[in-house]
């Protein structure tokens, strides 16, 4: 693979290209879902293939293919440097890339058991158990369940004389079971929404889950939903469950900062920022306990955003983004680090596949732990009045990641420090900074999570990736609620 990469450099160099690189992929994946009682869907795939980008004239290009061949290779090389002489005529200035030395490196995420050497027919009766766990409970009266594996195989070599392999493994699992009454629909899923948890690791985690043991629960929280109270409209504190805080962080805080859609240079799917420039290291973006950082290294933990070198060769690092309540950084990349007065890209460049151009994505986006021992329940007990919410359902952003709202699965009164009710339809809203500088408390390490987002959207064509959220549960104060659902029965 390193032969027929720098094959394809030494084309685009001989062609006119002053930078180059080349990434073969070789992307597996596997996809097994199951509703009431049925299979719902299954299939294997893998898909390979050579990325060629090149910076010509000043300009860059971009090209790939599935031929890797020496003629198929040849073509590509040839075409990316073709489109960057092109694109060069409509250039306002020169690409400029903050120096990174070269690297040769091998890695591969950990993991215990090779999701792939488990069977299709041993997965779906996984499946098929928890299905029917849930529709073991009356009143359910659908159940979804979802499994999938993913295995990410590259091959990186650039004309500054990289030449770095790694592999990724992806397991995530989850499902869902809903209640209908009338023309009410209550939701509960387990051990998140939207697929469920999603982590850079093999099969072990589907037995980390426990996820037989939690089917039932799941199916009565959903029923009961359906007679629970509405959630009050009005103003409360509330206490966030680390899953959703984790989206919160994804909406309000990790899109923001991709510096391409600060500086205007990418504005897909609602794609803007109001985090101009002159707010670096001046706005007051959170309380003193708002601590959010971009990990993608290894120590993090097993997020979707963790690896050992991005896109463009630069290694996994940590970046301060909010440290004590203030805006400290962005997501950068080789082309965008010098708008921030940086000499080095902070490694946030991504690609879905071969096929796809690498731009700024999210890593693992996390906000650190409380320093004090500090549990959920200690949190709900020091609680006079408010609501504790848990399990996206629902969430509204604005163009410019300011003004939000989400709903979420469950919810609870918390009164006297005690929860009370079970409130179903939660919801909240607020603006960014606002909603972050009322964060008065967050728990500690030990109720930590590092959270998967498996689909966030980018650009254009759209590239689907996975993102990680570390959080822990946490409570903000004087938030609107309510209002999301208010005219739900």
């Amino acid at each position: 693979m390193h032969d027929l990469a720098s094959h394809a450099l030494n084309v685009a160099q001989v062609r006119g290209a002053s930078y180059a690189d080349a990434r073969i992929a070789d992307d597996r994946s596997r996809a097994l879902s199951t509703k009431n009682g049925k299979v719902g869907g299954a299939s294997d795939s893998e898909s390979f293939g050579i990325g060629v980008r090149v910076i010509a004239d000043g300009a860059w290009g971009f090209a790939a293919g599935d031929d890797l061949g020496r003629a198929g290779i040849e073509a590509t090389a040839a075409k990316a440097v073709d489109i960057a002489k092109a694109s060069s005529r409509a250039k306002q200035h020169d690409i400029r890339l903050a120096p990174e030395k070269s690297h040769t490196a091998e890695w591969t995420s950990p993991y215990q058991i090779d999701p792939f050497t488990t069977s299709v027919e041993e997965n779906i009766d996984l499946l098929l158990k928890i299905d029917a766990e849930l529709r073991a409970v009356n009143g359910v009266t659908l159940a979804e369940t979802n499994l999938n594996f993913r295995r990410e195989e590259q091959w990186f070599v650039s004309s500054e004389g990289s030449n770095i392999h790694q592999t990724k493994y992806t397991t995530g699992v989850g499902y869902a079971a809903y209640a209908f009454a009338g023309n009410e629909i209550q939701k509960r899923s387990y051990p998140n929404s939207y697929g469920g948890q999603w982590q850079n690791k093999g099969y072990e985690l589907v037995h980390e889950l426990k996820l037989l043991e939690n089917a039932r629960r799941v199916g009565e929280e959903a029923v009961a939903l359906l007679k629970a109270d509405q959630c009050p409209q009005g103003v409360s504190d509330i206490i966030l469950d680390g899953s959703q805080l984790g989206l919160q962080i994804h909406e309000s805080c990790g899109h923001p900062i991709e510096l391409d859609r600060v500086l205007g240079m990418e504005a897909n799917f609602a794609g803007t920022s109001f985090l101009t420039l002159d707010k670096l290291r001046t706005l007051r973006y959170g309380s003193d306990l708002v601590n959010i950082v971009a990990d993608a290294r290894q120590e993090h933990g097993p997020g979707l955003g963790t690896f050992a070198f991005d896109e463009e060769g630069v290694p996994a690092q940590c970046t301060p983004i909010v440290t004590h309540g203030l805006l400290t950084g962005y997501l950068t990349s080789r082309e965008t680090a010098h708008t921030v007065g940086l000499n080095r890209s902070g490694g946030t460049l991504r690609a879905e596949g071969w096929n796809r151009l690498p731009i700024i994505r999210m890593t693992n986006i996390s906000i650190l732990p409380g320093k004090d021992p500090l549990s959920r329940e200690q949190l709900i007990a020091s609680t006079d009045d408010g609501i504790y919410m848990e399990t996206n359902r629902s969430w509204s952003i604005d163009d410019k990641r300011y003004n939000f709202q989400f709903g979420c699965e469950l919810g609870w009164e918390i009164k006297n420090g005690k929860r009370t009710r079970m409130l179903k339809n939660p919801s909240y809203s607020g603006i960014t900074t606002e909603f972050w500088n009322s964060m008065d408390a967050i728990c500690s390490r030990d109720e930590w999570v590092l959270w998967g987002v498996p689909h966030c959207g980018k650009g254009q064509p759209q590239q689907v990736m996975g993102t990680g959220h570390g959080a822990s549960p946490a409570r903000f104060r004087g938030v609107k609620v309510g209002s999301a659902y208010k005219g739900s029965n």
